[in-house]
């Protein structure tokens, strides 16, 4: 269990944590990027992603209720398959995280672009791009250094005017509204791959993925076991809701000359604010530039305090350095992690591209992550079934299978140019693992129960590799299995992995704490009720 760490975080913090990463830089680029790939079907893309992220959601819903800690995606592996498998899975989350600081950096430059011309060239990052995104990120460090309360209480805040301008951006757009755009070259001009396709690279996916923010903060979260479920779900339905309604009014307030070469040249700069400037609704566009600026930074400030929980998550499992353990006493705020997730956030501003290049790869990387908790959780109903469940997932072996078949699916749509970034460089972090190894006698206790306990991971990830190559040429591949039938091999490849993640996992050393810790728990509150009656 986690020390230092103070409980302040209530129902409304939690929700508006999730909510506040989902509208993000993805309200303001993902319509544009989803229209291009997939035309006015973009519309059900939204829908798609959204049912998909709500079954990963489910499943996090039941381990975050169970084991509410801070950094959980790195922690519910190690209890379920051991230290192999909790570095993996660590070591890309911290990655990914990381990454989404910059990305959302990034867009506040990119919009801010449309007035300062010389942040933005339309290729790669500018010096002086990459100071303004360096000022920002040095930004969200400032404020998440000081106290989890302080950081809380102004994401409320930019929460909440965050959800106020998308809003309005809806009620104004749809009084220009043409509903002829909606056929305008067929409903869906990309087929099904183009539907697809823009859920996990057009930013769909990456959009809604701020859900598991309640998850990462769990372990500074009040009553922890009805709020942070609580609110994932409530995070997620809002953002399915406001995106769809988003996207739908993008599509349709277009006037037909800008539509003229397709919908996959439709090329706003800053989409939202540039089409209210052509509608004649330059108050609007005022706003647009200036909410720009505060949902992709509120969404980075997030990300920072997220990342940190992560790194010292990472930390408690064993296989990282330990100083990434401490928490300062007085603010509750992890700060060494916290000074980690500074340099990489800087380090991955460096030489990226734009907003609509980077963010297949970050989305990727992300929803890489994901895929360990559908195994986790299911895992630990057989080999823990004496750990507390306040929240258990009816239906969960259904549920979580669906989930692991959704977000291998979500993967392999982002095409083998994006997926070979994203696992070679999670298996390049296996040779950090073997340094902590040989470096540290500790670790190599049970070492290889613990490396048998994650072989399925390894061989997944090339499996991931293979398929993304092979692919049909729809999804970027290589087309040596064609579509559909790549679908197929996908969609079974996910459930051998399943059952054999499943079947890897074991009675660990952490869970036999967690289940102590819980029995002391419960025995505690006996004698408190006792006393008190």
């Amino acid at each position: 269990m986690q020390t230092g760490l103070k409980r302040e975080l209530n129902l409304l913090d939690l929700t508006m944590l999730g909510l506040g990463a989902i509208i993000g830089s993805g309200w303001l680029f993902a319509s544009q990027k989803a229209g291009n790939m997939a035309g006015p079907a973009a519309i059900l893309s939204w829908l798609i992603g959204g049912i998909a992220v709500i079954f990963i959601a489910l499943v996090y819903a039941e381990l975050g209720s169970m084991l509410p800690e801070a950094g959980g995606l790195v922690r519910y592996p190690q209890y379920s398959h051991g230290t192999f498998v909790g570095y993996i899975m660590g070591f890309a989350c911290i990655i990914a995280y990381s990454t989404v600081i910059s990305i959302e950096a990034e867009a506040v430059v990119q919009y801010m672009s449309s007035y300062i011309p010389v942040l933005f060239n339309g290729k790669v990052m500018t010096f002086s791009r990459w100071l303004v995104s360096l000022v920002l990120i040095v930004l969200f460090f400032l404020l998440n250094y000081y106290s989890v309360r302080l950081f809380a209480k102004v994401n409320t805040v930019i929460t909440l005017l965050k959800f106020i301008t998308p809003v309005l951006t809806v009620i104004v757009l749809l009084t220009q509204f043409h509903g002829a755009n909606l056929v305008s070259r067929g409903f869906a001009p990309f087929g099904l791959p183009g539907v697809l396709s823009a859920v996990s690279s057009g930013g769909i996916v990456f959009a809604f993925l701020g859900f598991r923010q309640a998850v990462d903060m769990a372990g500074e979260a009040k009553n922890p076991q009805r709020n942070v479920p609580l609110a994932i779900i409530l995070a997620i339905l809002l953002g399915v809701v406001l995106y769809a309604v988003l996207q739908t009014t993008f599509i349709g307030a277009i006037p037909a000359a800008k539509m003229a070469a397709g919908w996959g040249q439709i090329n706003f700069r800053s989409p939202f604010a540039d089409l209210a400037l052509l509608l004649g609704f330059n108050w609007l566009a005022t706003i647009l530039f200036a909410d720009a600026i505060l949902s992709p930074a509120g969404t980075g400030n997030i990300y920072t305090a997220s990342t940190s929980r992560v790194v010292l998550a990472q930390a408690n499992n064993g296989f990282w350095w330990r100083i990434f353990k401490n928490v300062d006493g007085v603010s509750g705020v992890p700060r060494p992690a916290l000074w980690l997730t500074l340099i990489l956030a800087v380090i991955w501003t460096a030489p990226f591209p734009a907003w609509n290049k980077l963010v297949g790869v970050v989305s990727g990387a992300v929803v890489f992550t994901y895929m360990i908790g559908p195994v986790s959780a299911l895992s630990l109903r057989r080999v823990a079934p004496d750990l507390h469940r306040p929240l258990p997932v009816k239906g969960l072996p259904v549920i979580a299978l669906l989930a692991f078949i959704v977000g291998t699916l979500l993967i392999y749509w982002n095409g083998w140019s994006t997926d070979w970034v994203v696992v070679v460089v999670d298996l390049l972090g296996l040779l950090l693992y073997a340094g902590f190894v040989i470096a540290r006698a500790d670790l190599r206790t049970d070492l290889a129960k613990n490396i048998k306990a994650g072989i399925w991971l390894v061989v997944y990830m090339f499996f991931l590799l293979a398929v993304s190559y092979a692919g049909s040429k729809q999804f970027g591949g290589h087309n040596l299995i064609k579509y559909p039938e790549d679908m197929l091999v996908v969609i079974i490849g996910a459930i051998v992995f399943f059952y054999w993640g499943n079947a890897s996992a074991m009675r660990t050393e952490e869970i036999e704490n967690a289940v102590a810790d819980q029995v002391k728990a419960q025995e505690y509150l006996n004698k408190e009720l006792t006393h008190s009656a």
